[in-house]
């Protein structure tokens, strides 16, 4: 685990504060995170592929941006929430000025990789349904080659792009204001997370 030094401290009680964006390549783990997050602290989860797939998988962040940034501007309105996704230039123009900390859940890709096949295994067998409108298929994640349906091939294609980009974000002086935190176990985010709830448990 580790925290970004240069972080301004927070104004609320909460030692990461009170507005949250969990990052991560897909599988990671945000929305699990994040949901345990939000609980702990009594503020709003916001999911941005929950306010970004609309029925038949059609995306606002390729056919309407400037709907999907209406929706995050409104999501984050508050004082406090706690926001899973990437969406990085989606986020970066409406909340991360006023973001407080980030958390990266930097899993291994191989790690990645097992989870989305047993993820997506499981959603297909069980007819899960995502977002309230769309059903996810598990035969298209392995087939690579064709690139629009496979979060597989995503996956793998995307895993060190991410990475870089998002040590740059770290490195960038206009978000000296945030505190970056980097998890790069399943362990670690356990630790973490366990470490949030025992801190809003005490008197």
């Amino acid at each position: 685990m580790s925290l970004d030094s240069h972080c301004s401290s927070s104004s609320s009680d909460s030692p990461i504060g009170r507005r949250i964006h969990v990052i991560g390549n897909s599988c990671s783990g945000k929305s699990t995170l994040g949901q345990r997050l939000a609980r702990t602290l009594g503020v709003p989860f916001v999911e941005i592929d929950a306010l970004n797939w609309q029925p038949g998988w059609v995306g606002l962040n390729a056919t309407n941006p400037q709907e999907l940034e209406r929706k995050l501007n409104e999501a984050t309105s508050g004082d406090g929430w706690v926001v899973a996704g990437s969406y990085m230039n989606f986020c970066q123009r409406t909340f991360w000025p006023r973001l407080e900390t980030l958390i990266w859940l930097d899993l291994p890709l191989p790690q990645l990789v097992s989870r989305v096949l047993k993820r997506s295994w499981r959603r297909w067998r069980s007819k899960e349904l995502l977002w309230g409108t769309n059903y996810e298929q598990f035969w298209p994640q392995l087939a690579i080659w064709r690139k629009k349906e496979s979060l597989l091939w995503w996956i793998v294609t995307q895993h060190k792009h991410k990475r870089s980009n998002m040590l740059a974000c770290m490195a960038d002086p206009r978000w000296a204001h945030i505190r970056f935190m980097r998890l790069t176990s399943l362990a670690e985010i356990e630790a973490f997370a366990s470490s949030i709830e025992e801190t809003a448990t005490k008197p």
